[in-house]
């Protein structure tokens, strides 16, 4: 079984040895580590941590935890001069001309990695709402910021050893170091499969934060184990027997007791310490995956086991890809016993997670290799785990990509995750809409920067923000990169849509009143007037007043009423409308042989879905059946409304005869714009007969009126126009 190693005691001032350091290495190790040993000694002299515990001690110590992980010689080295970089001038360049510029870069991830130490014990300290989800994207960010999975592996060992220094010495901040460690440091543990490591910063955190409940256990556990090593010991000779008989070659032993976990299953399941499963546990350890299952049988033939406690994680792996069989039993006395089987290479990876599987060879980078490691890794590290729905797994799974995930903070300690590219107005709308409106400047880590500056990992973003005012219409410009997310584009647009209904609903207000005083209705409710146009607020019937789709005809109507009588509804006949041209084309159903006219609200086209109106004098005005003029005069006379369709006619006539459409285009002002646009008129045939342009703010509205012989011409055009540079929007009028 593997054991991770414990530093010196606190009365031993000995180094230990290169040898102890390069066990399970080949000889090569000795005298890079010797070296190191010789730099560090010195170096390091009398110099203390934070915590008080000796520099030295703590370099030592996680060294040893790397041979027991069986981390390279590289992590090895990199353990020992962790804290280089405060005591030399140019660490970096020192460390790769002494022992290689990998080692180099692990010092280096870990100086980066130290750098977070005050945002995640703030993260820890929080008694906000969101400090869980906080320090979920912590332990992301903790991956994103390393290239080298072993800086992390690193940064374990290091938090594990001040766990132990301060078990044996007492620290103002041990109560603080222990929340942080079970928050984030033991959660990561457990997603790089590191076992050994993530039991021992779970108990001595536990043992820090709930003292009394941590000795309570400790003393049960003490108590009875004599009686409990008694029988294990019986156990394991009689289950030894049984496999041998079966014929599988297995090593049976008892399983370690930790007490945070004794105590996460008396909380959770509300259990009393002598109904825990594994207080008494073994462990089989086989060759194969066949003989895991021939072990389970055997265990269920000698002792008889506990229905819902049995999980096959070999079929079935956790998310950090622990496999092992669980069962627990009843054993002889009636009291529960837990077993675990697995193959000697899951128990490996169980104990040692990621670094029972990642060998860092000189030129593995070169090959692109270890980038493939590291990308699969942090895929294995999308959380799994916590995700129980399977359904709700794949779709997380499938999106989750930390290399494409960037996380800064706030000056206070917040942390922020960001697509990768992402600026700080990006940054400043994900943390408040109405910050990310005021947003007139930024500093990133104490400078400033100007606001299409691509955020990278671990910034510390600062955002200037003006008192009042919104946002400037270049941000949406792509060309310029202030935004990259789609959440902060859609907020700048809704912005400057809701300033754009403002003062239409303005100019509509104006008009409104302007035709109320005109017909000497000033007295009259803008309320009731909305209401008798078939509007459901006043707001909406004011916008429409002023974007032109209520005209002042509308609203004389609806203030006098109409005062001829109704006329009776016309006989059901199909009839073609009279005179030449194109308006023989329509067909008008429930009406013989009728006036048309085009109406020139909608102007439509061929094959527009239409509709007819009958009017007085007039004959039938011929819109698109969407046409909001339309809507509101049906809705007033639905009697009027006749149905109508686009009629044949010879080819001839197609071709000679073309109908007037408006089209209108939204886009970012330039100069050269008009003529662009126009050039693709031009190309495509199209006779422009009005244009009507207007810029504001760096923005272009522009309305063109052509000639068309069917919808279609115009949506080719429309098409060919939203591709043009700056143009946002082309549409039909």
């Amino acid at each position: 079984m593997v054991q991770v190693a414990h530093s010196l005691d606190s009365s031993d001032s000995s180094v230990p040895s290169a040898a102890a350091l390069a066990e399970g290495l080949g000889g090569d190790a000795l005298v890079p580590l010797q070296s190191a040993l010789d730099w560090i000694v010195p170096l390091y002299g009398e110099h203390t941590l934070r915590t008080g515990e000796p520099t030295l001690r703590h370099a030592l110590g996680m060294a040893l935890i790397a041979v027991a992980l069986k981390l390279d010689l590289d992590t090895r080295l990199a353990a020992l001069l962790f804290a280089v970089v405060e005591y030399v001038d140019e660490p970096s360049e020192e460390v790769e001309r002494r022992f290689g510029r990998n080692v180099a870069r692990l010092t280096d991830g870990m100086a980066r990695l130290n750098g977070l130490r005050l945002i995640t014990r703030k993260a820890a300290q929080s008694a906000a709402t969101d400090v869980r989800a906080q320090t979920e994207v912590l332990r992301k960010m903790v991956l994103a910021m390393v290239e080298d999975i072993r800086v992390v592996l690193l940064r374990l060992a290091s938090r594990t050893q001040t766990l132990r220094y301060l078990t044996e010495h007492d620290s103002d901040s041990k109560e603080e170091l222990a929340r942080e460690s079970m928050d984030l440091y033991a959660p990561l543990a457990n997603r790089l499969g590191v076992w050994q490591l993530k039991w021992e910063l779970e108990d001595l955190s536990f043992r820090f934060l709930e003292p009394q409940t941590y000795k309570r256990i400790a003393k049960m556990l003490d108590e009875r184990r004599v009686e409990r090593e008694a029988f294990i010991e019986t156990s394991i000779a009689r289950l030894k027997d049984d496999l041998a008989a079966a014929g599988v070659q297995a090593d049976v032993y008892g399983r370690p007791k930790h007490i945070y976990s004794i105590y996460n299953k008396m909380r959770a399941k509300h259990l009393d310490f002598s109904q825990v499963y594994d207080v008494r546990a073994l462990r089989v350890l086989v060759r194969d995956v066949r003989d895991c299952y021939t072990a389970l049988g055997i265990v269920h033939t000698i002792w008889q086991p506990i229905p819902g406690e049995y999980d096959d994680y070999i079929s079935k792996p956790k998310g950090n890809n622990y496999q092992s069989l669980h069962t627990a039993v009843r054993a002889s006395d009636g009291r529960a016993l837990e077993v675990q089987i697995r193959t000697m290479e899951m128990h490996r990876h169980a104990e040692l997670g990621v670094a029972a599987h990642w060998r860092y060879k000189e030129g593995a980078r070169e090959t692109g290799e270890y980038d493939e490691k590291i990308a699969l890794l942090r895929q294995l590290l999308s959380w799994r785990d916590e995700i129980s729905d399977s359904a709700q797994w794949e779709s997380h799974y499938k999106n989750a990509s930390l290399d494409d995930t960037i996380y800064v903070m706030t000056p206070q300690g917040r942390v922020v995750d960001l697509p990768s590219g992402a600026t700080p107005i990006d940054f400043a709308y994900r943390v408040h809409s109405d910050l990310g409106h005021r947003c007139r400047g930024a500093k990133i880590n104490g400078q400033m920067v100007s606001l299409n500056t691509a955020l990278d990992n671990g910034q510390v973003v600062d955002i200037i923000a003006a008192k009042q005012g919104g946002p400037s219409r270049d941000w949406l410009n792509p060309q310029l990169g202030y935004l990259a997310t789609s959440n902060a584009r859609s907020k700048v647009r809704r912005w400057f849509t809701l300033q754009e209904e403002a003062e239409t609903l303005s100019q509509g207000r104006t008009i409104a009143l302007k035709e109320l005083q005109r017909e000497g209705q000033a007295h009259s409710s803008l309320d009731d007037l909305a209401s008798r146009l078939g509007f459901k607020t006043t707001d909406a019937f004011l916008i429409a007043v002023g974007r032109g789709d209520v005209g002042t005809r509308q609203i004389q109507i609806a203030l006098h009423g109409d005062v001829s009588p109704a006329e009776p509804a016309p006989d059901v006949v199909i009839g073609r409308s009279r005179g030449r041209g194109r308006d023989d084309k329509i067909l008008i159903v429930g009406v013989g042989r009728l006036m048309t006219t085009l109406s020139r609200c909608c102007k439509p086209a061929p094959p527009d879905a239409i509709s007819g109106f009958v009017t007085r004098g007039k004959g039938v005005s011929i819109h698109r059946s969407d046409c909001r003029d339309f809507k509101h005069v049906a809705l007033k006379h639905p009697e009027r409304v006749v149905e109508a369709a686009w009629g044949e006619a010879d080819t001839a006539a197609q071709v000679s005869d073309v109908y007037p459409i408006d089209i209108a285009v939204d886009a970012h002002d330039r100069q050269g714009l008009l003529r662009d646009i126009s050039e693709i008129l031009s190309r495509e045939k199209l006779n422009v007969i009005a244009v009507n342009t207007m810029s504001k703010g760096g923005r272009a509205f522009m309305r063109f009126t052509i000639e068309v012989r069917n919808a279609s011409q115009s949506q080719r055009a429309l098409t060919l126009i939203g591709e043009v540079e700056g143009v946002e929007r082309a549409r039909r009028a």
